[in-house]
Order: C-alpha cells, then sequence, then structure tokens
C-alpha cells in the first residue's frame, strides 16, 4: 500500500484556506503517487492551537462544510485527518478515517494536554475508546499527539490487535525536541511491539513553531523514514507486509542540522508566518550596531528578503562611531535599505519640557528610558506609514531581569529573540556568519552595551552573561529554587539578585511584543506568574 504523508502549514482559523490546501495535497498524492492513503495532521481543517475560535458559534458549521467538501474530493484516496468534533455530549480533537468519500470511523483523543502551552481540558472532552482500522490487511490504531506520550494508549491498541499505530500531530518546537520525540517513539516499541506512523504539521503560530520531522519507526525500533522539519512536503512511502512483519520503503533521512541551525530555522519559520499570516508587507528594524539588532536583521532578510525590510539607524549623544559605522557596513552587505535619524533634537526637547518637573534632580535611568522612547516612537511611526510591522530586537536575558525599557526598544508586533538568552544570540550570530559573515567582526567581539550614557557596558548593571544565563536558566526553565542554584556554585549575592530582578519585572514581560518560543520554558503562555504578588522565597 502507497501511504503519502501530507506535513503541511495549516493557517489557524482559515478553514477555507486549509481545507483547501487539504484537497491540494489530496490530488498530489492521487495523480502524482496513486496513493491509497494520505494522513494529515492533528486539528488539520482549523490548524493547531484554535484557542477560543473554538468557542465561536460558526465554527462548527464552517468545520462540518470543509469536511463534506474534502470528502467529496477523496473519490479515489482513503484521507486520516484532525478536525474539532461538536457531538451532544460536547466538543472532541477528532481524528477522522475517510474511506470511499465518506468518514468511515472516528476517534477521539484520549489524553489530553493542560500543561506548558496547552490547554485542551478548556475546550475538549477526552475520548474513551481505542479504534482499530483496516488499512488492506494492515490494522492500524487511530491516536492523535498525546496519546503516544501517555503508556496506555499504545498498549491498548496493540492489546487489541494493532499492527500499526498512527499518530497525528500538532507537537511545537523547543530545543532537542527531535531526539526526545525518538526517544519517545522508541520507547512505545519496545513496549508494545508496534509500527508507529507520527505525522506533524509545520508552521508558526503566534509565539510556538511546529517543525514537521514527522518519522516512521518499525517494530524493531528502528527509524525508517523521517521527514524535513521547517519544511511543507508531501511524502510517499511503501507499505507492505509479510509473515505478518511490516515492511516500509524507500527509506529516508534528512541531512542532520546543527543545534544552532535548528534554532536558526525555528526563528526564520516563526517570523515568515507571523508576518505573512498576520498580512503585514515587511517588517522595520531599529539597528543599533549591537548583536541582537545585527542578528534580528539578518533572521529578517534569511526570511523576507531585503526589499521586504526597514532600517532605522537612530544614534544619540552616547552612540560611538564604531557603532555607526558597523550598523551602516552591515545594513550595506545586506543590501537593506536604511536611513540614519538621530533622536539628538527629540531627546533634547523632552529633557527640557521635563526640566521644571525633575526640578534638578540628578540624572539617572529616567533619561535612558527618554533615548528609548525617542527610538520607539520613530519606529512606529515608519511601522505606521508603511505598513511594516516593527521586530522588537531584546533577548531573553534582558526580557528577565527588566533590562529594557517598556514603550521604547520594547515597542512593536513580534519579538524574534524574546525565548534566545544572550549567549545563545551570540552562538547563533557566530553560525550564521559561518554561512557568509554579514556581521561585522567587531560587533561580535565588543563588550555589549545599551549606549544610553557615557561608557556604558552591561556588565556596570548585570553579571556577565556567561554567569547570569545559567543561573536564569535553573531558575525560569527548571524551577530551581535560590538554594538550589547556589548549592550547584553560583555566588550567593549574584543568585538573590537575580532572581529579586526575575521577580519583579513580572510587569514589564506581560507587555512585550509576542515572541518564539524555543525553550521548555519561555516567557508567555508557558510561564504564568502573578504580576502582584507577596511570594517571597524561603
Amino acid at each position: 500500500m502507497l501511504i503519502t504523508i501530507a506535513q503541511i502549514n495549516p493557517h489557524v482559523g482559515a478553514i477555507e484556506k486549509n481545507s483547501n490546501k487539504i484537497i491540494e495535497f489530496i490530488e498530489i498524492a492521487v495523480s502524482k503517487y496513486n496513493a491509497g492513503l494520505i494522513i494529515f495532521p492533528e486539528l488539520a481543517i482549523t490548524g493547531y492551537p484554535p484557542e477560543d475560535l473554538l468557542l465561536r458559534p460558526k465554527l462548527e458549521q464552517q468545520v462540518e462544510s470543509a469536511l463534506q467538501t474534502i470528502c467529496d474530493a477523496a473519490q479515489e484516496i482513503d484521507v486520516i485527518l484532525g478536525f474539532p468534533k461538536k457531538t451532544p455530549a460536547g466538543l472532541y480533537n477528532a481524528c477522522a478515517y475517510i474511506s470511499k468519500g465518506k468518514i468511515s470511523d472516528l476517534y477521539y483523543k484520549r489524553k489530553l494536554p493542560n500543561y506548558g502551552v496547552f490547554d485542551e481540558m478548556r475546550y475538549f472532552l477526552p475520548g474513551n475508546e481505542v479504534r482499530l482500522i483496516t488499512l488492506d490487511n494492515i490494522s492500524a490504531g487511530l491516536s492523535i499527539c498525546e496519546d503516544l506520550w501517555s503508556d496506555t494508549h499504545a498498549k491498548e491498541v496493540k492489546n487489541a490487535g494493532g499492527e500499526l499505530l498512527i499518530n497525528i500531530n500538532a507537537s511545537p518546537y523547543y530545543q532537542h525536541i527531535l531526539s526526545d520525540r525518538k526517544k519517545l517513539l522508541k520507547k512505545r516499541v519496545e513496549e508494545t511491539g508496534l509500527n508507529i506512523i507520527y505525522v506533524n504539521q509545520v508552521c508558526g503560530q503566534d509565539e510556538l513553531v511546529f517543525d514537521g520531522g514527522s518519522m516512521i519507526i518499525d517494530s524493531g525500533g528502528e527509524i525508517v523514514f523521517e521527514a524535513h522539519q521547517f519544511k511543507e512536503e508531501i511524502y510517499c512511502i511503501d507499505v507492505s507486509k509479510s509473515d505478518s512483519r511490516l515492511s516500509f520503503g524507500p527509506g529516508y533521512s534528512p541531512p542532520r542540522i546543527s543545534h544552532e541551525e535548528s534554532i536558526y530555522n525555528a526563528l526564520v519559520l516563526g517570523i515568515r508566518d507571523y508576518v505573512t499570516k498576520n498580512g503585514f508587507n515587511g517588517v522595520v528594524v531599529g539597528l543599533s550596531g549591537g548583536i541582537d539588532s545585527a542578528l534580528t536583521l539578518c533572521l529578517a532578510v534569511d526570511t523576507l528578503g531585503p526589499d521586504r525590510i526597514e532600517v532605522l539607524l537612530m544614534p544619540s549623544r552616547y552612540t560611538s562611531q564604531m557603532s555607526i559605522d558597523d550598523a551602516k557596513e552591515m545594513a550595506q552587505g545586506l543590501n537593506v535599505k536604511y536611513d540614519i535619524v538621530s533622536i539628538e533634537e527629540p531627546f533634547s526637547a523632552f529633557t527640557n519640557i521635563l526640566e521644571p518637573l525633575f526640578k534638578n534632580l540628578p540624572a539617572d535611568a529616567t533619561e535612558e528610558n527618554i533615548q528609548a522612547r525617542c527610538r520607539g516612537i520613530l519606529l512606529m511611526a515608519v511601522s505606521n506609514k508603511t505598513g511594516k510591522m516593527v521586530l522588537t530586537t531584546g533577548n531573553k536575558s534582558e526580557m528577565a531581569v527588566g533590562y529594557a525599557t517598556l514603550y521604547g526598544d520594547m515597542a512593536g508586533g513580534f519579538a524574534p529573540l524574546k525565548d534566545v538568552s544572550k549567549t545563545l544570540v551570540y552562538a547563533l550570530a557566530r553560525w550564521r556568519n559561518s554561512k557568509g559573515a554579514v556581521i561585522p567582526r567587531r560587533i561580535i567581539d565588543r563588550p555589549p552595551s545599551a549606549e544610553l550614557r557615557a561608557d556604558q557596558k552591561d556588565v556596570d548593571s548585570l553579571p556577565a552573561y556567561d554567569i547570569l544565563d545559567p543561573i536564569l536558566e535553573r531558575y525560569i526553565e527548571l524551577d530551581q529554587s535560590p538554594a538550589e542554584i547556589i548549592k550547584a556554585g553560583y555566588d550567593g549575592k549574584t543568585v538573590l539578585d537575580v532572581v529579586n530582578m526575575v521577580d519583579r519585572n513580572e510587569y514589564k514581560r506581560r507587555q512585550a511584543a509576542p515572541g518564539i518560543k524555543i525553550s521548555k520554558r519561555a516567557f508567555g503562555r508557558d510561564r504564568r506568574y502573578p504580576i502582584t504578588s507577596g511570594y517571597k522565597e524561603g
């Protein structure tokens, strides 16, 4: 039997667009491959996660209409795909098996994730049945995403006589997710002896990236087929049965990519889908001559091309000539349109207006923030006038400790580096330069500085990033207490200072632009701490 895997990029809520894409892939599977079955990801008709769109009164009607259109187009091929199914009992996350143009069987997701970025119990009821279908002479069990993370469903499919487990997914990306998935699949095979087909979507959806990486693992625990990550594509696999054993071919495994390339590709996909699916015609980037804006510009150019990007260099009295020169060199090297707009005039105007109110109080972070806000106004003005969206350039380390200005450098529509630590920013910059030097060497080598006062360096206000970032990872991503972090060998005062900075800046992060999740614990929907809290670590 020829099976096709449709690793598609759906658009959440665009039901007609998604159903047209599904039909397009069905037609390819029939005309190009003469396949007998095509498998689509979880909630393929609505896209994942649809969140509170599931509560809209007309959604059910649109989904049912799209499902009928898909059935009408699937007269020559069987189809497995996910969609939300409304029943008198409630709403289910469903998997349909369509055969001869009709829904032959339905499976309802049994394990509903309700942790991290997932809120499925808010919307869906859990299913309670194992469903087996017959594909030629192969008995196949249906499952959806989290069902595979449980150790019960696969065993029950095996006990019911299943030989093959088909798992449709919307599994989001984080660092090292691919190796985690492979370990999980091999564990399920070891427990059951089942063959497993794992199909994932590939798209950016708000703060999440879904990386694809669909795969097949046989009953011996060998990965016999593996799709690309970060690429929408259709794949054809021949499945045959001999002496009760399934064989899959042709085998395929994409070229291995490095840790940095995987993260970079995730960021590119996240930016591309956020910008294009939200209807922006390009992006605006404030280029400072520092490492964060340099990497952000690289990502923007690699995502959208230079013609869809506008760059502003916005020097102040504290901006070094080196920063201006490096920013110009980079913009010119990437063939990006750029303008130089000094903020001296608006900064002076604001400080003059405020002087009577400040009553000769000494200069402090207030004046630094005014500069950042002058830049924010300029960037947002260009955005409003051109229809291009501002990409903010702050990283996770800065966001964690509040080293950012509300309505200043935090102003913008999307934050590509929101979950990227400063040390990882440098690693990604070096990786990108290894593919063609586009970031001037001085930007990477020089000590980081916000350049908001004379001779300012980040280390004046923060621990060195090679110390700060591991502390932040332990506290934010691993939920370690200050005592545990100190016990691991970090200076006690430094740890407590960092933890206090993280805790008191929740209000800033809540107002930050959305950004791409690449870690197991990102700021945003993944980490939900109250803004107003009297809690103190003991």
